[in-house]
């Protein structure tokens, strides 16, 4: 099952720097220009990480999609959370390499 695009705007309603791009039939999800998670079949996953650790230490791991390492199974849709989160998974992340 594909993400809907509908799912991807209300995802993404309200969320400052943060944004997705279509990649193999799902989408990678980029906050402050850093690939912090994917969202596949609808549901949200996020890199793990230090921060991403603390804030979401109950929730489950899974591959996004088949081949891939875990992530966390985000299941909050609560805005605030989510920005939060974001934020501190991508602060986290060292800076993209530069295209040569």
């Amino acid at each position: 099952m594909a993400t809907e695009k509908q799912f991807i705007e209300e995802f993404l309603e309200g969320l400052w720097e943060v944004r997705v791009r279509p990649m193999m039939g799902e989408y990678v999800l980029y906050c402050r220009e850093k690939v912090v998670g994917d969202v596949c079949d609808n549901r949200l996953f996020v890199k793990i990480t230090p921060a991403s650790a603390e804030m979401l230490a109950d929730a489950p791991k899974a591959p996004p999609y088949a081949g891939a390492k875990p992530y966390y199974l985000v299941e909050s849709r609560d805005k605030a959370f989510l920005q939060r989160l974001l934020f501190a998974v991508a602060d986290s992340l060292p800076a993209p390499r530069k295209k040569k």
